[in-house]
């Protein structure tokens, strides 16, 4: 029923083979559309976008110890931030 499938990646304009395989496994899950990218473009897409990404880490002092801290959030004026540490110790109260 399936053939393998020359495509053209539309991020790096190399052609790439959507196998039997792929295709069957697109077919199961109910997959409409072609891939648009090649397998190196989507897994470059995907350490960026997500899974797997990075997480932007910002600095601050904690509010509590004064302690330099690492958060994954711009913090705001006005609002505490909390080293780990500090943080942990807060929900326990």
């Amino acid at each position: 029923m399936f053939e393998d499938k020359m495509l053209v990646c539309r991020d790096c304009g190399q052609e790439f083979v959507f196998t039997v395989g792929e295709q069957e496994f697109f077919a199961a899950r109910g997959f409409q559309n072609e891939p648009g990218r090649c397998k190196e473009c989507r897994a470059a897409r995907k350490a960026l976008y997500g899974n797997g990404a990075k997480r932007e880490m910002f600095d601050a002092v904690c509010a509590q110890c004064g302690k330099e801290a690492k958060i994954p959030f711009k913090p705001r004026l006005g609002k505490p931030v909390y080293c780990s540490e500090c943080f942990s110790n807060r929900d326990q109260e």
